[in-house]
């Protein structure tokens, strides 16, 4: 796995839209007032041609110029990192015009993006063997104040940090809007884990660490972006710790895209899995609630689920270095990562 250099001090931010740009609000406001935060810790920055544009269907601009986009900043010696404006819709039309094989090839750097952006940094890990960051996209930044997970996904950036831990609260309701775009995250509600099997007590788990928003990777499963059974293969003596979130997914929806998974020849190293809360938190079809329709899928690998962790729509959500080694601890309802180059 190829690990890249940690954004130095003074270094420069470079800002791309392989998905929505931030041209509507709160997106806009909040992209305005992260930069100068971000200026004023001594970052540069690069704002890329498709950051304020709307011309495109589901993300930016067409997918052509997106991925044109794509390819640019990640050749670019004068860019040090990258960023994702937004997440979006289409952003897996874009991946048709990355080229992945340059990405490979070029000294690796990291990408940060959420949701839709897992089209890139999922692929980047199992095509690329370059580790990427699913956190938060820019305007998350303009908050104020910042919520104490920004801190953390700058900290991945800049390698002063190399653990993540839920943060005990989390937003069942945001107060964000074209009004107050700035506004911080509304968390009301304590954080509170579910185990699989519910008997299973504080767990230790290692792997090799891949996810990201799951209505993205069912998509990606059995095209000619699915390189997973190699990289199985690749680190099939770290297994995988999978993670997972899911945004418009309903409970059947997240049955069938796991189900999906599974018949892709996904899971057959996983060492545990964790789930985010759904954006559909709390819903039930059919007697199917959001659990039973993780554990109906996945609990035949016998592994440890843990459910309902600071991860996804619902913030705040741990940024997560995909493909690293991974270390996670649970205890209670507290869960560490902590991420190894290696």
């Amino acid at each position: 796995m190829r690990y890249p250099k940690s954004l130095p001090e003074n270094g420069t931010l470079g800002f791309i839209a392989p998905s929505f740009a931030c041209t509507q609000e709160p997106y806009r406001s909040g992209f305005l007032h992260a930069l100068p935060a971000l200026g004023q810790s001594g970052f540069q920055e690069k704002l890329g041609p498709n950051c304020w544009s709307d011309c495109g269907i589901g993300i930016s601009n067409t997918p052509e110029a997106c991925g044109d986009e794509v390819n640019q900043f990640f050749t670019d010696p004068q860019v040090d990192a990258i960023i994702s404006c937004g997440g979006g819709e289409l952003m897996c039309t874009v991946m048709d015009h990355v080229d992945f094989d340059l990405l490979k090839k070029a000294p690796p750097k990291w990408f940060m993006g959420f949701s839709d952006n897992t089209n890139l940094t999922f692929l980047l890990a199992t095509l690329c063997d370059t580790a990427s960051i699913y956190g938060p996209n820019i305007s998350a930044f303009g908050m104020e104040p910042w919520h104490p997970v920004l801190n953390d996904a700058m900290g991945l950036l800049m390698g002063t940090q190399d653990t993540v831990q839920s943060y005990g609260m989390w937003e069942s309701e945001s107060l964000k809007d074209e009004e107050n775009p700035c506004v911080p995250y509304n968390v009301t509600e304590p954080s509170v884990l579910v185990p699989w099997p519910e008997d299973a007590g504080d767990v230790s788990l290692s792997g090799r660490l891949l996810g990201g928003c799951l209505d993205i990777l069912t998509l990606l499963g059995g095209t000619s972006f699915d390189k997973v059974p190699e990289f199985l293969e690749r680190y099939k003596k770290d297994g995988v710790l999978w993670f997972f979130e899911s945004c418009d997914l309903n409970v059947l929806d997240i049955t069938r895209a796991l189900w999906h998974l599974d018949h892709c020849g996904w899971f057959g190293t996983a060492k545990g899995f964790v789930f985010g809360r759904p954006l559909h938190f709390g819903e039930e079809i059919m007697g199917l609630d959001q659990y039973r329709a993780v554990t109906n899928i996945l609990g035949k690998y016998n592994v440890p689920i843990l459910m309902d962790a600071d991860l996804g729509h619902l913030p705040p959500s741990m940024p997560m270095m995909v493909g690293s080694f991974a270390e996670l601890k649970r205890s209670g309802d507290d869960l560490t990562f902590r991420f190894l180059k290696k």
